[in-house]
């Protein structure tokens, strides 16, 4: 078993721990499948419990479990404790033990490297318990004093010991997200709600849209593949890249960072495929005629509207799209006073939080503070944009693509840092560059101050309301 492993994981270019994890988390799409056959709700949670400990014990080793009890333990105790304050307490303490694994494991050198190990299945685990202890605290506010996603996603009651390491491990789920709900997950389990049976007492089927998802996945992996040995990281550090010129050096950052992503975009694909066809990816249904099934709730990315984001704006909304949605209600949100509209420390805040949830690199500091700047400056175009009159064509077409392009600039320069991780690398493929990554949004920021767009006129009839 050994020696195919070897020769398995040398075939297509990995470590063995990484084979070993790739091989358990293509397993979660037939676990989660076979959760559907599961009959009754107890054992349902039971089974999802289960499942999730043995692909962590198989793909991590014994000790993947006890790391993962750990922060389980800290948000269940508190939710049980000091139900008003568990949301603070667990969010704290959660994250506290996520950067002390962070830091003892180097777990970013380790995936830069080709490595692998229970950080990243424990980021997700942390994002699912800190939210699961936050809604458990809006359970005892008043309906006035809640956000839409606090009045949705509340607990009036608390979860018992099965369902919430049900939820926590669910099937694996927590290899790579995406984030979901305890609300979600319990509905899903209990067949209630939107996973009530209808009419011809049967779920929507999911093989379609799962069958859509692995063929992303294989698309995707295949053109990662066929670029990571065109253009590696270690470039960066050889004596040619500096030979090269601005524009060539500029184009290689673009590609660099073009190639790391379709990797992101596999990942993604697999764990959408997991989630649609346990049936916990189903969203509702489409007002078409006749309607079709949705299945956003598994969605994590959108391959095209990354790649062609006409506004940074857009990004969180088409990236780790359960993460943004989860840092959106759980950070962004909830630091916006009552009566007061978010602003640039807001932003900054959220930024610098996902920014520790990936790990304490000063590549992905800079990463995060750099990709505030980019939203910021990215608004400011938008906003001269929607000054422009309707009638100005012209004009509003070439501010869209100027975002277009300024977008495409300022992420893959910026996500340099992401991948290379340490600081010396990080500034030296900044500098190489000139720091153009930088100084555009700043200097737009800046701008925004000189040209500043008149508010839309109203008309008479909102003046007189």
């Amino acid at each position: 078993m050994a020696v195919e492993m070897t020769t398995m994981a040398a075939a297509i270019g990995v470590s063995i721990p990484v084979l070993r994890f790739l091989l358990c988390f293509v397993a979660t799409i037939p676990v989660s499948l076979f959760w559907r056959l599961v009959p009754g709700v107890l054992p349902r949670h039971l089974y999802a419990a289960f499942s999730g400990a043995v692909l962590s014990y198989l793909s991590f080793g014994s000790s993947s479990n006890l790391h993962f009890l750990i922060p389980m333990s800290m948000g269940y105790s508190s939710m049980l404790l000091f139900r008003r304050y568990a949301g603070v307490i667990t969010f704290f303490a959660g994250f506290a033990y996520l950067i002390g694994c962070h830091v003892y494991y180097m777990s970013g050198d380790a995936w830069k490297e080709g490595g692998i190990d229970a950080t990243g299945a424990l980021m997700v685990l942390t994002l699912k318990v800190i939210s699961c202890a936050m809604n458990y605290s809006d359970g005892l506010l008043k309906e006035e004093r809640l956000s839409e996603a606090q009045k949705k996603y509340q607990l009036i009651r608390c979860p018992s010991l099965v369902e919430y390491i049900g939820y926590c491990l669910c099937c694996g789920s927590h290899f790579a997200g995406p984030v979901f709900e305890m609300k979600d997950y319990l509905e899903w389990t209990e067949c209630i709600g939107i996973w009530a049976p209808s009419h011809d007492n049967r779920w929507p089927s999911p093989f379609g849209a799962t069958l859509r998802a692995l063929l992303q996945a294989a698309i995707c992996m295949g053109l990662y593949l066929l670029l990571v040995p065109k253009f590696p990281l270690s470039r960066f550090n050889e004596p040619i890249y500096q030979d090269w010129g601005f524009w060539q050096r500029l184009f290689y950052q673009y590609m660099s960072g073009f190639t790391a992503r379709w990797k992101y975009y596999f990942i993604w694909s697999i764990s959408e495929a997991a989630i649609i066809i346990s049936g916990l990816g189903f969203s509702g249904w489409s007002d078409s005629s006749p309607p079709k099934p949705l299945w956003d709730r598994a969605k994590n990315v959108d391959v095209l509207g990354v790649e062609f984001a006409t506004s940074a704006v857009q990004l969180p909304l088409v990236w780790n799209i359960q993460v943004s949605t989860w840092l959106r209600h759980y950070v962004y949100e909830r630091l916006v006073q009552k009566g007061k509209k978010p602003g640039f420390f807001q932003l900054l805040a959220t930024q610098t939080v996902s920014a520790v949830w990936h790990g304490l690199y000063p590549g992905y500091i800079i990463f995060f503070v750099q990709s505030a700047l980019m939203i910021a400056g990215s608004r400011v175009i938008y906003k001269w944009q929607q000054a422009v009159n309707a009638k100005n064509f012209l004009l509003r077409k070439m501010l869209t693509l100027a975002n277009f392009a300024y977008t495409l600039l300022v992420l893959n320069y910026s996500c340099i840092g992401f991948m290379v991780l340490s600081l010396k690398e990080t500034l030296a493929s900044y500098q190489s560059v000139y720091f153009v990554g930088t100084i555009v949004p700043v200097a737009v920021i800046l701008l925004s101050y000189v040209i500043k767009p008149p508010r839309p006129a109203r008309s008479k009839t909102q003046k007189s309301q």
